[in-house]
């Protein structure tokens, strides 16, 4: 299916949800991602600042783990930078999105799972972005473990991809079992 059709048709499921529909879909699945045994083993998790019309993190990033740091992205020029997320050190940025103050910017290769947000995705572990390509040119540089979050709704029978698309390794569906790619 096409990438502009699959926003399209996400964007008007999305805005059919409810506030307490958001909350709990996001604390399901995030619930899910800390069973996920890549996540258990993960020191260093790279995860996204929620949209609002995304699952949320917020609550997920604020809850911590002792054993694990958490990072976000930002936007600097055309690709990500990766910095340790603490909830005081934050601006908005690019694209109206949070994103970390600091110096202290580590290398991609240095995290062991990501956290990977996206319109969509298949089973084959294709996915669809907002369309600027930050992710997949991060992910070409990364040799973590990627999940891909979402609403059941979020996950379609296929998507045409490119090139330079970079699928993830598993998905967690509100409503769906662990997909996992097959290599």
């Amino acid at each position: 299916m096409k990438k502009d059709r699959i926003r399209t048709q996400v964007r008007a499921q999305k805005a059919l949800l409810d506030a307490a529909e958001r909350v709990a879909a996001s604390r399901r699945v995030f619930e899910r991602l800390r069973q996920l045994a890549a996540y258990t083993m993960a020191e260093h998790v790279l995860l996204y600042h929620s949209l609002p019309d995304e699952l949320s993190t917020l609550e997920f990033l604020d809850a911590g783990h002792e054993s694990k740091t958490y990072y976000l992205p930002r936007v600097n020029g055309v690709d990500l930078e990766i910095l340790p997320y603490e909830r005081t050190r934050t601006h908005l940025g690019s694209f109206r999105i949070e994103e970390p103050d600091g110096d202290d910017t580590i290398d991609v290769r240095d995290i062991d799972l990501i956290v990977v947000p996206a319109v969509a995705y298949d089973r084959a572990g294709n996915r669809v972005g907002r369309g600027k390509g930050y992710y997949d040119r991060l992910l070409s540089r990364s040799r973590a473990v990627t999940v891909g979050v979402c609403y059941d709704f979020q996950l379609v029978d296929e998507i045409d991809t490119d090139e330079h698309d970079i699928p993830v390794d598993f998905i967690i569906a509100d409503g769906h079992p662990l997909i996992r790619r097959k290599k």
